[in-house]
């Protein structure tokens, strides 16, 4: 474990030395990886389409290129996990990250190269650690544990040559052989796909440990450790583990999650550090302590493009350039990466807040969704479901919205529904359990966090009275056929404005 320790700090401090360069020469760095970019896909299906030999300018890329999303590169996923290769990234794509849906599929598989994997994925673990040691460096991190809350994987239905599974579950199981004695518990237990069992394993075997780092979404974290706290008798989590400092978090906001964790955790010397690490790549780490906005990494193997809030809806949306970007705008982020994603949408918002160096914040999505706990609820899924509940019920809806209820102390998360109907069904407790399977068969995501009400509960359905949201809207001033009902936000805004008028 000493030998283990001294060489990973060598590495980090290796690791800080590089990424001041790439502070330095920003631009520099992401012109360069476009063309490496380039270069290694010039004989790719995709890059033979475009002429890449061709491309010499990020101009004639953004001219060349179109914006694409999941849709425009799904005929290519499909064979490729059917085993074709050297379509989209020259090297073989064997591993495919699973996220939610679109509006047509029920889940979406992002291609994982190995490039993706070495050069961001583990890139950007060890650079958060790296960062985080420089910044306190008088860290005990290594002398225990970390624990990530990771998910589980499945051989694939189209070829038993390729993978997939969620991202952090690809991670797992692809670090080095050493990196099993810096983690618990084992792979057995981490890649278990029934989720209670698994927690419950997790809590009986991690309790003893010398945990001094925590990883993964809020939601699922906070579930393991009452867990734990429940199998133990103690009060919080530092009469477990006594020298635990870091929980690395990422997904969704840690806003409504953060009360909970500093009543479960009660120490001065508990750090929180934020990461962008998403299916497609890993783009942000919180650089500062006790900072609100993460560093922009710009050497992980993905070239940046930004598409400007009025370019949104755009059929071929304009982009900006990292030369280009403004302090305070809203942008949606484009990525050409090393796993094949060629000017890809990803559908995440983000705003800079620093210029020297890029440092950014996510602003949500370009779509209205519900993302509390990591069920990435969109307004198709929404609208589906709805439909399909009210042809069984018997129902009419006229108008609806729909917010998050976060955790609290005592109860799961759940997603709270304001409806006016024009015809009500006549038993809201069916509509209810309708509704909720049609949002599991719809969306995997958030299926998973329905899983035993553990994250989500059932959907809380408050029936309005007729011209309730017309009186809202009236109010705010917002009558006219410009005008909608938003149908989902990721606060409570407007169903807390909605249910004081009642």
């Amino acid at each position: 474990m000493a030998l283990i320790n001294s060489v990973v700090s060598w590495l980090m401090k290796k690791r800080i030395h590089q990424i001041d360069l790439f502070l330095k020469y920003p631009y520099d760095v992401q012109n360069e990886w476009l063309k490496k970019l380039i270069s290694f896909s010039k004989d790719t299906e995709w890059g033979r389409d475009y002429d890449y030999k061709s491309i010499a300018t990020p101009e004639e890329f953004r001219q060349r290129v179109p914006v694409s999303d999941y849709e425009t590169l799904k005929p290519y996923i499909i064979r490729l996990r059917q085993g074709e290769q050297n379509l989209l990234w020259y090297s073989d794509i064997k591993w495919f990250a699973k996220s939610s849906g679109t509006t047509c599929d029920k889940s979406k598989f992002i291609p994982v190269s190995s490039e993706a994997l070495e050069e961001c994925h583990f890139k950007g673990g060890k650079d958060m650690l790296s960062i985080y040691c420089n910044n306190n460096p008088e860290t005990v991190l290594f002398d225990g544990k970390g624990l990530a809350m990771g998910g589980s994987h499945q051989i694939s239905d189209f070829n038993n040559e390729s993978y997939y599974g969620d991202l952090s579950a690809i991670i797992i199981q692809n670090l080095p052989w050493w990196a099993e004695f810096l983690r618990t518990p084992n792979l057995a237990i981490t890649l278990m796909d029934e989720w209670e069992s698994k927690i419950d394993k997790m809590a009986e075997v991690t309790m003893n440990e010398n945990v001094t780092n925590i990883s993964g979404v809020p939601s699922w974290t906070l579930l393991l450790l009452k867990s734990i706290l429940e199998r133990t008798g103690k009060q919080n989590m530092m009469e477990v583990w006594p020298n635990l400092e870091l929980f690395t978090h990422g997904g969704v906001s840690f806003v409504p999650y953060r009360e909970q964790f500093r009543k479960l955790i009660p120490s001065d010397k508990m750090n929180y550090l934020e990461t962008y690490n998403a299916s497609e790549g890993f783009f942000g780490i919180q650089d500062r302590n006790h900072a609100d906005d993460m560093l922009l990494m710009l050497d992980y193997g993905i070239y940046y493009e930004f598409i400007p809030a009025e370019e949104f809806e755009s059929e071929n949306p304009k982009t900006v350039l990292l030369h280009e970007v403004e302090i305070g705008k809203n942008y949606a982020l484009v990525i050409s990466t090393n796993a094949g994603l060629w000017r890809y949408k990803i559908g995440d918002t983000i705003t800079f807040t620093s210029l020297n160096p890029h440092r950014i914040k996510i602003t949500g999505r370009t779509k209205n969704f519900i993302n509390a706990c990591g069920e990435e609820l969109i307004i198709d899924n929404a609208e589906k479901a709805i439909a399909i509940a009210c042809e069984k019920s018997n129902g009419e809806v006229k108008e609806y919205t729909v917010a998050p209820v976060y955790f609290s102390d005592n109860e799961s998360a759940a997603h709270e529904w304001l409806i006016e109907f024009e015809k009500a069904p006549t038993d809201i407790k069916y509509f209810t359990e309708v509704l909720d399977n049609a949002l599991k068969s719809i969306n995997s995501d958030y299926e998973a966090k329905r899983y035993l009400s553990m994250v989500l509960r059932l959907p809380i359905i408050n029936i309005i009275p007729e011209g309730t949201f017309y009186n809202w809207m009236k109010a705010k001033g917002q009558l006219g056929g410009q005008h909608k009902v938003p149908r989902l936000a990721n606060n409570r805004q407007y169903v807390d404005e909605i249910l004081k008028m009642i």
